[in-house]
């Protein structure tokens, strides 16, 4: 597979590469995250690490393990959320035959298989009140107990656990032992949204549409228009690097025009005239005019915060042109007769809006 590598041109840039460990930054914040990874990667000391979804809290995880002595030894990963209050304490600590209905075979839990190694507690903050506290005596005195069992096992594990829950606050609220959050907090990683990450997103859209491209076989990476890249920069990000990466390779595969710079992202992918009125739930649908597939009038409320007429009602050509481009895979044609409007007066405003990057 032919790979193309970023032009780093004049800006600091850091892809680092160890296994599937990919970090790809340049912002001081994000830079300073994985400096304060690896100077506590080495120590025998419990991590924390904190951040929104999609900021790369496994990915910490797994830098720690790597550059530490226990690289060579097990990461073992349990997801706190993904199992029931009823078995995360089995899926922890193991437990012996028939310890509990259904418990046909003894089986050891994600400490022993750690042994020696590191085990990282992803949503640390769904553990039950029952598990942190058996947690807290695994963390203090280095051995588990299996349920059914009398008899505790010696383990040697560091742990690093991950959350996007502000854990102090739930301390103050009863709902975190506070015991345990001081056990586990020796160092805090926060990791910054890419919101705040100044320069990431062009940096990550560049490396994730490259991968892509070279993935779809494409002689060589245009890159984003400018418009395309301003409206990358203005989102959110809600999902952070996840959702980037999601809604980059989604342009590029959708994108046929290897030879012109990609055009056109969809950040939401549910997003379409056709999706349903009604949800299952029988909640309203979203502010959209399913039969016209324009964008619903805007309403009063919205009108007060108007300053600028001629602006705001250009913003809303624009976005009706370029819903209804898309939803006709940029046919400009069939674009035009569907807006009421000739094949001359669709171009005109394209031009108008800065839309002309894809062609008829």
């Amino acid at each position: 597979m032919q790979e193309f590598f970023p032009n780093v041109g004049n800006f600091r840039y850091m892809l680092v590469m160890e296994r599937n460990i990919q970090f790809v930054g340049q912002s001081t914040a994000f830079l300073d995250a994985v400096e304060r990874t690896s100077r506590a990667a080495p120590l025998q000391r419990p991590v924390l690490v904190i951040g929104e979804r999609g900021t790369g809290k496994e990915l910490i995880a797994e830098r720690l393990h790597q550059l530490s002595r226990r690289w060579s030894e097990p990461l073992v990963t349990l997801n706190c959320a993904a199992l029931p209050e009823t078995l995360i304490e089995a899926e922890l600590f193991g437990h012996e035959q028939g310890a509990f209905t259904g418990a046909t075979r003894a089986r050891a839990g994600r400490f022993e298989e750690a042994d020696k190694g590191t085990l990282f507690l992803d949503e640390l903050a769904t553990l039950s009140m029952g598990a942190q506290e058996r947690l807290l005596r695994a963390v203090e005195y280095g051995e588990v107990t299996r349920i059914g069992s009398s008899r505790p096992v010696k383990v040697d594990v560091r742990i690093v656990a991950a959350t996007n829950e502000d854990l102090p606050r739930l301390a103050d609220q009863g709902r975190f032992r506070a015991d345990l959050l001081d056990r586990l907090s020796f160092e805090v990683i926060t990791l910054p949204p890419l919101r705040v990450r100044e320069g990431d997103i062009r940096v990550l859209s560049d490396y994730f549409g490259r991968r892509m491209a070279a993935e779809l076989h494409w002689e060589a990476w245009p890159g984003f228009s400018d418009q395309a890249l301003a409206q990358l920069e203005e989102h959110q990000w809600p999902g952070n690097v996840r959702e980037l990466r999601n809604v980059v390779e989604r342009a590029v595969y959708r994108w046929d025009q290897w030879d012109a710079p990609v055009g056109h992202v969809q950040f939401d992918p549910f997003d379409s005239p056709w999706k349903p009125a009604q949800s299952m739930r029988g909640e309203p649908a979203p502010d959209f005019d399913a039969k016209s597939a324009v964008p619903a009038p805007v309403t009063p409320a919205s009108l007060d915060a108007v300053t600028d007429l001629r602006a705001a009602v250009d913003a809303h050509e624009k976005a009706i042109v370029e819903q209804a481009l898309a939803r006709h895979r940029y046919n400009q044609r069939q674009t035009a007769k569907a807006l009421g409007l000739s094949y001359d007066q669709l171009r005109h405003c394209m031009k108008k809006h800065g839309l002309m990057e894809r062609g008829s």
